[in-house]
């Protein structure tokens, strides 16, 4: 990883989102203080389980993805951050002070970090901050608790065709996995052999075609209506 100048507009971009949108000039200030501009090459760690979280980070160019070592050896990807989002910030309040997940580059990347001194500090100052952060926690708490039902009542193939479905871009049915298949299999909960067969079972069937990571998916209605019992409607 290189440090790298900032642009013009990384400020602005990240005052614009909505955690900070109409931030105060002070407030403003302390967000960006000491913030840095780091450029990640694929597969770079920006910051490993465990270690000491003073940092959270402002995607300004590609992707990051968060993830835990299995204890078989797997890296299981919860979510891959893209340009104009923030991670690790709520990690910025945890008791223990320490990342809960590592962080590596999903392609090339280049992010903003931004320190935990000024962001608890802005809080302090403008209950506006800590009120927003307040809801982005309660609504990821919940989300979190949906998906332990989720995984709880839910089947393999359920679980693949919804993620399939919201893979897809509008009504566009070519599809390209951020994951590879192993990785896939740990983030679904489910064996890899038992993806692998689910794949080649819709295939054969004509539910979907290709290989890899790149699918089209000629059945969203089956794949729709296998999804449909376990969604929530909010």
């Amino acid at each position: 990883m290189t440090k790298v100048n900032p642009t013009q507009d990384s400020p602005a971009r990240v005052l614009g989102h909505p955690l900070f949108k109409d931030a105060p000039a002070e407030v403003a200030r302390l967000l960006l203080r000491d913030a840095a501009v780091l450029h990640a090459e694929d597969g770079d760690t920006l910051f490993r389980e465990g270690e000491d979280a003073v940092e959270y980070l402002y995607v300004l160019s590609g992707g990051v993805e968060v993830l835990r070592h299995t204890q078989d050896g797997l890296d299981r990807v919860f979510h891959i951050f893209r340009v104009g989002q923030l991670l690790a910030e709520t990690a910025m309040f945890m008791t223990h002070g320490r990342y809960p997940m590592n962080a590596r580059a999903h392609g090339d990347a280049i992010v903003l970090c931004l320190k935990r001194t000024g962001l608890q500090a802005a809080c302090r100052i403008w209950p506006d901050l800590a009120m927003r952060l307040l809801a982005r926690l309660s609504d990821r708490v919940y989300q979190r608790v949906n998906e332990v039902e989720w995984f709880s009542d839910s089947t393999a193939a359920q679980r693949l065709a919804d993620y399939l479905l919201r893979l897809r871009p509008g009504e566009d049915s070519t599809v390209r996995l951020p994951l590879t298949q192993r990785q896939l299999a740990a983030h679904l909960g489910v064996r890899a052999e038992t993806l692998s067969r689910l794949l080649a079972d819709w295939v054969t069937q004509g539910r979907i075609a290709g290989a890899r990571r790149d699918w089209i998916l000629l059945d969203p209605a089956f794949l729709d209506d296998l999804a449909q019992p376990v969604r929530r409607r909010f």
